[in-house]
Formats: structure tokens, sequence, C-alpha cells
């Protein structure tokens, strides 16, 4: 089945589950930009929990901007400071140094606008995982589609399922248990190429 799903700040795990089952990825490209949501959001694990990284960006409330007219907030050392988070939450992990150089250029090459820097990071995601998708984008937005899964909620930070994804070791799993719905990122340091049989594992526990 063809699903609809929105480019994220490297997706969490329920994103990468919806479209590791999927026939064809098409990518929301036409909606409006709403804050507190994973459109400039990843949570990994850090060593006390979860750890949020925001993306700033320059936007107001107050006149609707599509998603694809926000620019980032690059005044802002985010950039150094997320890849510091990066190398202190999944140094130790077993396959941090193998995908390492693949990762390093997202954080000290500048873009301009965030939609364009998702899709650029599920890229080099997807280089690492090899995978091979078939992806398309909106042209236009539809409320409600009838031909698709419609896998759009899963952007919403705020409003989140729990989900019931299996256990896989991470770093920092002794000292604080399992965090479940975490960033691609937390599955492919700590699993590597076998992340691939965990996601399509899994579809039966995306809520």
């Amino acid at each position: 089945m063809d699903i609809l799903i929105h480019p994220t700040y490297f997706p969490n795990i329920a994103h990468f589950v919806a479209i590791m089952n999927a026939k064809e990825i098409v990518f929301e490209m036409d909606d409006n930009f709403l804050k507190q949501t994973y459109r400039n959001r990843a949570s990994i694990y850090g060593a006390n929990g979860k750890l949020v990284l925001n993306i700033p960006v320059i936007h107001s409330q107050k006149n609707r901007q599509k998603y694809r007219d926000v620019k980032i907030f690059n005044e802002e050392k985010w950039q150094d400071n997320h890849w510091k988070s990066l190398l202190s939450a999944y140094k130790t992990s077993p396959f941090f140094e193998y995908y390492e150089d693949e990762f390093k250029p997202l954080f000290s090459q500048k873009t301009t606008y965030i939609l364009d820097y998702n899709l650029k990071c599920f890229e080099v995601v997807c280089d690492c995982l090899q995978l091979e998708l078939n992806t398309s984008k909106t042209e236009s937005f539809i409320k409600v589609v009838e031909d698709k899964n419609d896998y759009r909620y899963l952007v919403n930070a705020k409003k989140e399922k729990l989900q019931n994804f299996d256990n896989y070791t991470q770093v920092f799993g002794v000292k604080h248990g399992f965090l479940p719905n975490l960033s691609i990122l937390d599955l492919l340091f700590n699993e590597g190429p076998n992340a691939v049989n965990y996601l399509e594992s899994q579809i039966e526990n995306l809520k």
C-alpha cells in the first residue's frame, strides 16, 4: 500500500516502520508549518534519558507559513550542539564509528530551508540502510486521502501514541530502561544493518 507521510528531522521508528512496509512513499510538501512537531525535532537517548534535539526556525504563528517556505535560523550554533549531543549519546554504540562520516557533513554544511534539510537527512539514512525506495512528492494539499494510508499524524510530537515496538539494545538501557520510538539514529547506531530487519518486523505494532 502507498503511504502519505511528512518529511521530518531524522524520522522516528514509527515513521520508518511505515516507510519500510510501503510500496510507495509520498511526502507531504504542501501543508502549513506547525511548531512542536517532528518537522524540526528528533529524540535521542542521552546519558540522562530522552533528549530532544530542536532545529531553530524562523516562523511566526500569526501568519500561516507553508512548511516548504520555513527557513532554518542558522544564526544559532544548533548544528554544533546537535553533533556534540550525538557524540555524547552514541560514541560508545556498536555502529556509530561505522556511519559517522556519512552524517558529519549534515552538521557542518548550512541549509536554508528546514524541509530541504530533512530530505537530505532522510537520504543519508536511506544510504546507510542501503534502501532503494519509491518516493514522490505531493503537488497540492489534500485533507482526506482515500488511495493511500495516511501516516501524517505521526508528525505530532504532542499527540504521539505509545508505540509497542520490540526492545533492542540501547547504550543507556541498563541505566534508564528501554525507550521506544526514538529517532532512527538510535536504532541505526545500535543495530547497524540489522535495523532493516527490525523495522520490517514491527508493522503489526504500529498504531
